[in-house]
């Protein structure tokens, strides 16, 4: 099988030339409140209302909620509503391998509560939550989950920690214009990478040759001959 292509994310740093002289360093902590742990439940299966999000359904490439694998919360009594994320929600992972994988909560992903391994920020109105959530894959945030998941020992890092987190920032209305940016840029890079996953399909390439051989019919056969 064709070894898979990983797109590169859109933000690959914002450099320090587009930066204006109006930016300012601000900790992630005063303009986000929260910093919440997740709920500390197992996962059961999908009951089509309540979807529940760990780290491992934080799409790698993408920063997406990943819905090919939904699960619910197990808990059987009314789930406390401080664990329902709403816009502006911003997850960071705060241990493991994963440690500072980040997912920027959107509407379109439902009724979702989030898992005991998350941590969560609520942006305010203050900054844009686009921007934030683009600025957390700079290598600039590289460094900082490098550096500060390091230091106990074990990878992780804390509320604290994240709130701590230094973010250079331009006004309000800058901030909206690049996160939108970089938004749809990704949405783009991603849209292509699906495209490339799908035809680097084994079966997809075994029935793309197998419609381009001859026959005396001179048309694609409906059938496929199975791979491996």
């Amino acid at each position: 099988m064709p070894a898979k292509c990983a797109a590169p994310r859109a933000t690959a740093h914002l450099s320090q030339e587009y930066r204006t002289p109006a930016w300012e360093q601000r900790k992630l902590g005063e303009v986000a409140s929260g910093f919440e742990y997740g709920l500390n439940a197992a996962a059961s299966d999908f009951d089509g209302e309540k979807k529940y999000l760990r780290i491992t359904d934080i799409d790698d490439q993408t920063r997406e909620f990943r819905t090919d694998d939904l699960s619910s919360p197990d808990i059987n009594n009314p789930i406390d509503d401080r664990y329902l994320l709403k816009e502006g929600d911003i997850l960071f992972a705060r241990t493991g391998a994963s440690v500072g994988k980040t997912y920027l909560y959107k509407a379109s992903d439902g009724k979702t509560y989030y898992a005991g391994f998350l941590i969560r920020a609520h942006v305010s109105d203050e900054a844009d939550a686009g921007f934030i959530f683009q600025s957390t894959l700079t290598e600039r945030y590289k460094q900082f989950v490098l550096l500060t998941s390091q230091r106990s020992g074990q990878p992780g890092i804390n509320a604290q920690e994240y709130s701590d987190l230094l973010l250079p920032l331009p006004s309000l209305m800058e901030q909206r214009r690049i996160g939108a940016f970089f938004d749809r840029l990704d949405s783009l890079i991603t849209l292509h990478q699906r495209k490339y996953d799908g035809c680097a399909n084994p079966q997809f390439l075994e029935r793309h040759i197998s419609c381009r051989k001859p026959s005396h019919q001179n048309r694609c056969s409906a059938t496929t001959t199975p791979s491996g």
